[in-house]
C-alpha cells in the first residue's frame, strides 16, 4: 500500500488514493453507430410501420424468458402503462418500498391509486414479505416489489401473497437487467415486470422502457395504452381505451439491440468485480456488504451497496463518509431518502393538489419504517461503471476506506 493510502485524506488536502479513473459509460463502438445510421438512412425513425422495436421486443422478451415485450418510453411510463394495463385507478391500493426511485409510487398516484408503503429487509433492502402481509387491506389490488440494485426479491414468497390475496405483482425491475431468481430471469415471474433504459442502466439508450409480461392479454392491454388506446385489430383513428403515446423511436431500439449484445459479458464483469469488493470491504470493521438472498441465481449490480457503521469510524456520519470517499477518487453518494418524506407525498397528506377522494385517506407524514430510516443513514451506493474496472483499481475502494478509517479513529 503506497503512502498515498495511508497519508492525510484527500478531503484534507493530502493525494487521493485512486486518481486513474474509471470506466466511462456508456460503453460503445462502431456496433452502435452503425445502428444509429440504419435508422437515419432509413428515413423510418418512427416505430409505426418500422422493425427496430418490434426487434428488440423479442429480443429482450427471449432474454429475460418472457413472453411478450411492449417498449416504452421510460421505466417510469411502463409503470404507468402497467397499472392502466390492469384496470388499477381510484380507490385501489398498491403496496410499494419505500426505498426506490419515485417513480414506483407516483406511477401509482399517475392512475389515481393509493400507494402504501410497506418496510424492506435489512440485508437487501427489497421490499419485506410480512410487512406486505401486513399492509394488506380490502382496498389492496397490486404488489410491486422494486430488485434494488439489480438483486431479486424474494418473488417465491411475495407471488405466494399476491396469489393468496388475490392481488396483481408488478416487478420494478428498472435496476435488474438480466437478473436472476431461482435461474428464471425477472419480469415475468409476476403478472408483469417494468424497465428502465435510462443512461445510468445497465441496458441504456439514454432513455427508454419496456413492460414484460406471460399473458398474451395483458401485453395487448399494454400495446393499447402505450398507443393512445388502439388495438392491433382496428382502424388508425379508433381509440378503444385510455391511453398515451408512449411509443419508443426507432433509434432508442436500434441502440438497444447492440447494447443487449454486450450485457452478457458486462454482467459477468460486474459480478467479478462485485466479488472483488465483496472479500475486500467485509475485512473492514464498519462496512457490511448486502447480501442477497440464496435464490438468486445472477444478481444484476446496477448499484454495488453497502452499509457504513460510523461507530467504526469514529461516528462520522455517513453522509461525512461519502464525501472523504469521494475526494479519495472512488465516486460514491448516500442513495436515496425515504420515499414517504417527499414534499410529493406531504402534499396528498395535507390534501393539497387534485387527488383521489374514494380511497382510504393516508397520512404519509405519520408513516414510519425503520429499516428503511436506516438503511437511508447508512447504505453507500457505487455505480455499476466502476465495477468494470480491472482488480487493481478496485482493490484502491479498500485502501481509501482503510485510509479513512485510520484518519478517524487514531
Amino acid at each position: 500500500m503506497d503512502q498515498t493510502a495511508t497519508g492525510k485524506l484527500a478531503i484534507a488536502g493530502g493525494a487521493q488514493t485512486h486518481s486513474g479513473g474509471w470506466p466511462k459509460w456508456p460503453v460503445f463502438d462502431l456496433m452502435e453507430e452503425a445502428a444509429v445510421l440504419r435508422v437515419l438512412r432509413s428515413g423510418q425513425w418512427w416505430s409505426v410501420g418500422g422493425t427496430e422495436v418490434v426487434t428488440f421486443e423479442r429480443e429482450f422478451a427471449d432474454f429475460q424468458h418472457a413472453s411478450h415485450a411492449v417498449c416504452v418510453t421510460n421505466g417510469t411510463a411502463a409503470l404507468e402503462v402497467s397499472l392502466r394495463a390492469l384496470g388499477i385507478g381510484c380507490g385501489d391500493e398498491v403496496i410499494v418500498p419505500p426505498y426506490t426511485f419515485v417513480a414506483t409510487a407516483s406511477s401509482v398516484l399517475q392512475v389515481s391509486a393509493t400507494p402504501v408503503f410497506a418496510d424492506i429487509c435489512p440485508h437487501n433492502l427489497n421490499l419485506d414479505p410480512d410487512a406486505v402481509e401486513a399492509a394488506i387491506t380490502p382496498g389492496t389490488a397490486a404488489i410491486i416489489p422494486v430488485h434494488i440494485a439489480g438483486c431479486p426479491a424474494d418473488m417465491d414468497r411475495l407471488r405466494a401473497i399476491a396469489q393468496r390475496h388475490h392481488l396483481a405483482l408488478i416487478e420494478d425491475a428498472a435496476q435488474a437487467h438480466g437478473a436472476e431468481w431461482k435461474g428464471r430471469k425477472v419480469g415475468a415471474i409476476g403478472e408483469m415486470g417494468t424497465f428502465s433504459f435510462q443512461a445510468s442502466k445497465n441496458l441504456n439508450a439514454g432513455e427508454g422502457g419496456a413492460i414484460l409480461t406471460d399473458q398474451e392479454e395483458l401485453a395487448e392491454r399494454c400495446w393499447s395504452v402505450h398507443n393512445v388506446g388502439r388495438v392491433r385489430s382496428g382502424k388508425w383513428y379508433e381509440h378503444q381505451v385510455l391511453g398515451g403515446n408512449f411509443r419508443m423511436t426507432e433509434f432508442q431500439a436500434a441502440i438497444l439491440r447492440s447494447q443487449i449484445k454486450r450485457l452478457p459479458e458486462q454482467m459477468q464483469q460486474r459480478t467479478r468485480g462485485a466479488a472483488v469488493l465483496n472479500q475486500s470491504l467485509s475485512e473492514i470493521p464498519g462496512i457490511q456488504p448486502l447480501i442477497p438472498e440464496p435464490a438468486v441465481t445472477a444478481h444484476a449490480y446496477h448499484l454495488y451497496l453497502f452499509r457504513y457503521i460510523s461507530e467504526a469510524f469514529g461516528g462520522h456520519s455517513r453522509d461525512e463518509f461519502v464525501d472523504a470517499l469521494s475526494m479519495e477518487g472512488v465516486p460514491c453518494s448516500a442513495g436515496y431518502v425515504p420515499l414517504y418524506r417527499e414534499k410529493l407525498f406531504y402534499r396528498k397528506a395535507n390534501g393539497q393538489g387534485k387527488w383521489c377522494a374514494a380511497g382510504r385517506p393516508v397520512d404519509y407524514t405519520a408513516v414510519q419504517c425503520p429499516v428503511t430510516e436506516a438503511a437511508c443513514r447508512e447504505i453507500v451506493w457505487l455505480s455499476q461503471n466502476l465495477l468494470l474496472a480491472d482488480e487493481s483499481s478496485l482493490s484502491d475502494v479498500a485502501a481509501a476506506i482503510h485510509k479513512i478509517q485510520r484518519a478517524w479513529t487514531r
